[in-house]
This record gives structure tokens, C-alpha cells and sequence, in this order.
């Protein structure tokens, strides 16, 4: 295995708070990066959108139903793991491995049923199709609040095929949302990114990325309650964690705590 072109450091994890381009300490290789998000407190208590059951509600006799939850914030009770968390490069880097360098799946799908949107966190790489599908019969309003893309928006009723299709050609700093005019309750995010690290936490709140160039990596973390915040830190100079990524190992970046107090309703 050829040396590393810098020495790294004894720890698997470094943290390193630092402002502007990071120095990128590269050796032969991949490795797997994993972790967890907790929720650090109390797990506050969130009412649903839509109560089920609730008369009153737009369009009861499928928002409703089942009930409309608010996925703002998902914490598993057992572990307390926060769901949905995006932890991604924000820069593609230069040596993507091979096998990565295009997206297998060419075409990926999101979904409307019972008036909330599926998935509420979704990952779509640059070179990706997104297919818009509603399992509801009455009329919604799929609106992507792009950036640096251009703006979709379309009207979908009970499409379980997804005629309707979107690109984003360019690859966004941070996780865009996308709502429903016609019910504003629905709210879901979705993170444009021009390269394969990028992941979204599961119900008990880890992750894993895999083929990651060996070396000193750059990762943030982005959850989207209050229409969204970094985990990492409020500010540029806190937003980065700088990960130490051991070729042919898995790195550990642990649990990474989020403070419950910070995710207060406001």
C-alpha cells in the first residue's frame, strides 16, 4: 500500500473547525465513513399536521384518513436516533471511485399519499431523474424551491406511473425544499449533489458512505427542522467536521449529539 502523502493522525476521527478550502491529506484508496445522530434531551412532542379523523381539514376524505404527521423532527424512542438528517461532501471531490462516478439507479421517485409527501428526505445526484407520483385522487401541487436550478412546478393527481419528470443539472449547497400550494402542511426536502457521498440518516439515526477517497475528508450535516440547520455548528467556521478516511476500513465519526433544545418548535 503506498504512504499516505501527509501522516494522519493517530485518531480515526479528527474534528476541526476551521474557516476556507480544507487541506486534503490523500492516500491510495477508499474507505467507509459511518455515525450516528441523537438527539441529546428531551424528544419534544410534535402535533400532527393533520389529525386523523379531522372534518375540518382541506380535502378530509384523504388528508384525514390516516392523519397528516409532522416529520419535521423523527426521533426513534428506543435509541433516540434523529431520522432524516442529510450528511454529505459538500464538494465533489477530484478521485471519485470508479464503480460510483454515475448513478446506478437513472431514475428515482417521490411520491404523494394521504396528502404528505414521500420520501420526506431524498437524495438525487445531478445525472438523476426524478419521477413525481401521487397515490391521491385529488389534486396536489408539487413545487421545488430550487437555488441554483430552475424552479418545477406541476399540478399531479393520481399518477402511479410518473409521467411527470424532473432533472437538476446543477448541484445545490444545501437540501432544497419542496411544498404543496394547495396544502401547505406538506413539506419535503431534497438534496442535489454531483457526486455519491452523500447520505440521509435512518430510523435510529446512523448512516454509512461507502468507497469515500482515502484521506482528510470534509463532511456537514443538515436536519430541516425550522426549515433547517446545520448539526454541526450555526455558523461557516463550525459547519465542517473533517474526517481522517482509512483506506479498505471503516471510520468512525460516533455519535454525533444534537442538542434538543436547538429543535424547538418555533
Amino acid at each position: 500500500m503506498r504512504v499516505c502523502c501527509r501522516v494522519l493522525m493517530a485518531f480515526a476521527v479528527l474534528f476541526v473547525w476551521a474557516v476556507g478550502p480544507a487541506e486534503n491529506a490523500r492516500c491510495e484508496g477508499y474507505g467507509t465513513v459511518t455515525g450516528q445522530f441523537v438527539l441529546d434531551g428531551p424528544v419534544p412532542e410534535l402535533k400532527p399536521f393533520v389529525p386523523k379523523g379531522d372534518l375540518q381539514a382541506k380535502d378530509a376524505a384523504v388528508c384525514a384518513k390516516t392523519g397528516v404527521p409532522d416529520e419535521s423532527l423523527v426521533v426513534d424512542p428506543a435509541t433516540k436516533g434523529v431520522a432524516n438528517v442529510f450528511v454529505y461532501m459538500p464538494k465533489a471531490p477530484a478521485d471519485i471511485a470508479p464503480d460510483l462516478k454515475e448513478s446506478k439507479e437513472k431514475v428515482v421517485k417521490f411520491d404523494q399519499q394521504g396528502c404528505h409527501f414521500i420520501p420526506h428526505a431524498l437524495i438525487v445526484r445531478t445525472d438523476q431523474t426524478v419521477a413525481i407520483l401521487s397515490g391521491d385522487s385529488i389534486l396536489h401541487n408539487t413545487d421545488v424551491h430550487s437555488i441554483r436550478n430552475s424552479g418545477q412546478n406541476s399540478t399531479i393527481s393520481l399518477d402511479r406511473v410518473g409521467k411527470t419528470k424532473w432533472t437538476f443539472p446543477q448541484a445545490e449547497r444545501m437540501p432544497i425544499m419542496v411544498g404543496c400550494d394547495i396544502h401547505p402542511w406538506m413539506r419535503a426536502w431534497w438534496l442535489i449533489v454531483d457526486h455519491p457521498y452523500a447520505a440521509i440518516s435512518g430510523k435510529d439515526g446512523t448512516f454509512t458512505i461507502e468507497k469515500v477517497p482515502a484521506g482528510t475528508q470534509e463532511f456537514v450535516a443538515w436536519q430541516d427542522m425550522n426549515n433547517g440547520r446545520w448539526v454541526f455548528g450555526k455558523t461557516r467556521a463550525t459547519r465542517v467536521i473533517k474526517v481522517d478516511v482509512q483506506p479498505n476500513k471503516t471510520t468512525s465519526i460516533g455519535v454525533i449529539k444534537i442538542p434538543a433544545a436547538e429543535l424547538e418548535k418555533k
